[in-house]
């Protein structure tokens, strides 16, 4: 590996648990940011930490260029997912482990790795020819709070010419390509009662109305007999993609390569129903007895969470509150349902022309000696639209992240030669930005 990365620095960063949705991690998230603060300003960097309601964001900044000189912005985070199930791990995920050219650990990938990256690079472009502005928040896994209001309240520091979000994956192993857009999300719990406590199944079924059947029957009318979204002015507003942007999109995909990579085994839809359309999902439903064994009852509760992923034209405050008047309405009477609005982030999307997305797909092609591919990704940065209106800046996506990093799961890792890729191409970047 290039020998102008730090890899003990590295394994140093990943051994912090900053567990950002956990309180009982609040101490390791703290050290984290103190850690990363000093390396910061060791990379030449001028740094500020911005208090929030939950864990700091770090502001990290070096404008010794002059107004003159174009502006980059660049966002990552240094939280990570919990480890559960942590049975499933093969080591330690906070004790990385080199094997094979792969470093095992939570955060490997998601994003202490694409962040390190990234560091690596300010240490070897020392004499930059722009402003570089750096955005590090510790609260990206629980939808970033803190960060939309320091979006307002620090629009004037955030403004740039460019922006862009290394936290996104590559289109496969070896493969330069830059994102060019990202959907938008908005998540619900959903809560039905049937009564005010469980239920003798055979004392009481036949009589009283299952809550758990309520609530399933209800979901599955939010889609139709082909799967389509059943839900009224759901699909209205979408921005369809112009013809010339969409065939400059790499959309082919190896459809059975893809099933027995991830076992998935009925297909819904290709990277075209991934990338331009909106989807709703349940991510979670219980009810009633889980354990061992039986406890033959009628579940007084029946609980589901629900995300929507969004394209550009769909408002996610409006999504959600189509969904829920839409669940509401179909409800079986009588029935008490309760939901409640989690996090969300509209779609962002640029065009494949401007100056900066040719200059940082030059960048990629020198190092990768390859064509650079377009990309879409069907997954969400919520964050990335309230930076993009803060600094007045389009939003582009980079990174050498890869879906088999098992990211938000056990065993997550990411490649020395990816971390190696990421940091050449920051460098060609910054030398000819």
């Amino acid at each position: 590996m290039n020998s102008d990365i730090p890899l003990d620095d590295y394994l140093t960063f990943l051994k912090f648990k900053s567990i950002s949705t956990d309180p009982e991690y609040k101490q390791d998230v703290l050290a984290c940011a103190d850690w990363l603060s000093k390396y910061l300003k060791k990379c030449g960097l001028d740094v500020e930490r911005w208090e929030t309601d939950g864990h700091p964001t770090l502001f990290a900044t070096n404008l010794k260029a002059g107004p003159e000189k174009p502006t980059l912005l660049i966002y990552h985070h240094y939280d990570v997912q919990p480890v559960d199930p942590l049975n499933e791990w093969n080591s330690d995920p906070f004790e990385p482990v080199v094997k094979d050219g792969v470093v095992y650990a939570r955060g490997a990938s998601d994003n202490k790795g694409q962040c390190f990256y990234t560091l690596a690079a300010l240490q070897k472009v020392k004499d930059l020819g722009f402003n570089l502005k750096l955005v590090i928040e510790g609260e990206e896994e629980v939808g970033s709070p803190g960060l939309h209001k320091l979006c307002e309240e620090k629009a004037e520091q955030l403004k740039a010419d460019y922006l862009l979000i290394i936290d996104i994956d590559m289109p496969a192993k070896g493969v330069p390509g830059l994102t060019l857009g990202v959907r938008g999300i908005t998540t619900m719990e959903i809560e039905v009662r049937g009564a005010k406590a469980d239920l003798h199944s055979g004392g009481h079924g036949g009589m009283a109305y299952n809550p758990a059947r309520a609530l399933m029957e209800t979901l599955v009318k939010c889609w139709d007999i082909e799967g389509k979204i059943a839900i009224p002015g759901f699909l209205e507003s979408i921005q369809p993609i112009p013809v010339e942007e969409l065939a400059k999109l790499d959309l082919d995909m190896d459809e059975k390569a893809y099933q027995e990579e991830f076992g998935v085994a009925i297909l819904g839809g290709g990277k075209h129903a991934n990338w331009l359309e909106p989807t709703i999902e349940i991510n979670g439903f219980s009810s009633g007895y889980t354990g061992e064994g039986f406890k033959t009852i009628i579940p007084a509760v029946a609980k589901c969470k629900l995300s929507c992923r969004l394209v550009p034209g769909q408002d996610p405050d409006q999504i959600a509150a189509l969904v829920a008047d839409f669940l509401k309405a179909e409800m079986i009477p009588g029935m008490e349902m309760q939901i409640e609005m989690h996090h969300g982030g509209a779609a962002v999307r640029v065009g494949s022309n401007s100056p900066f997305v040719k200059l940082c797909a030059d960048s990629l092609e020198k190092v990768f000696k390859k064509d650079c591919r377009f990309i879409l990704s069907g997954g969400s940065i919520p964050i990335s639209q309230a930076l993009s209106r803060a600094s007045g800046a389009e939003v582009l996506f980079l990174g050498m992240a890869l879906p088999e990093d098992a990211i938000h799961s056990p065993n997550e890792h990411f490649d020395l030669d990816r971390l190696e890729l990421g940091f050449l191409t920051l460098v060609e970047l910054f030398k000819h930005l």
